[in-house]
């Protein structure tokens, strides 16, 4: 039997695995939304791609998840998704740089990154678990604070498939039932907890503390002095 650390020994989960955008950052849709504004998009043409490229009944093969997979190079998403897109002024849609453009907003979160970092010093191991949409991640910053970083593009698997939490799990050396996942989409925690990890939904910074004092007793549920 494997020797329980007396300090620790109320702690449920040992692990700790952070999506990245919308997590990590600020909500993805306000970047969505910045963009959508500054190349006149109309809202209705993105959110109709997406509903298609990201509905339950799409096959598993759509210019979403092969992007995610790395299947698919960025130039070559950008060039079908601005196919589907139509601008409120009739002009025709740049492909080039798109998704830096729809990115270009999405921050990363101080207080989130403080959250990992206390995680990290009150002994639990913290990792990412992300799907790529070919973007730039602060990797110094990420490599220097998480362990593992499983990335969509760079293993070719995708949330919710099961296969992505196991390689996750199996680079942490921990079993599903001590590790918890935190993401923004509620298709990528239900992937989880079918794999058995405690599962999370992100809304904002504060809900998330709260229920993670509930898994880490020794994790303060209210910090004072946290800036931006």
């Amino acid at each position: 039997m494997d020797e329980v650390d007396p300090l620790h020994s109320d702690r449920r989960v040992d692990a700790v695995l952070f999506d990245y955008g919308g997590v990590l950052t600020g909500p993805v849709k306000h970047s969505i939304a910045n963009w959508l504004a500054a190349d006149a998009i109309e809202p209705e043409s993105f959110s109709g791609a997406l509903q298609a490229w990201l509905s339950r009944n799409a096959p598993d093969g759509t210019p979403v998840h092969r992007l995610e997979t790395g299947e698919l190079t960025v130039a070559e998403f950008e060039r079908l998704l601005a196919a589907e897109l139509r601008t409120t002024d009739g002009s025709a849609v740049v492909p080039d740089g798109i998704l830096s453009r729809l990115f270009a907003g999405m921050l990363p979160d101080a207080e989130m990154f403080l959250l990992a970092e206390e995680l990290r010093f009150a002994g639990l191991e913290v990792g990412l678990l992300s799907n790529s949409w070919g973007n730039t991640y602060p990797r110094a910053r990420i490599d220097a604070l998480l362990d593992p970083v499983v990335i969509s593009g760079e293993v070719g698997l995708r949330k919710p498939h099961a296969a992505i939490y196991e390689l996750a799990l199996d680079r942490l050396g921990l079993p599903a039932d001590r590790v918890l996942f935190i993401d923004d989409a509620e298709p990528n925690v239900l992937g989880a907890r079918s794999v058995g990890l405690h599962a999370l939904l992100h809304t904002d910074h504060s809900s998330t503390r709260a229920s993670l004092a509930e898994l880490v007793p020794d994790l303060n549920p209210n910090p004072v002095g946290v800036t931006a």
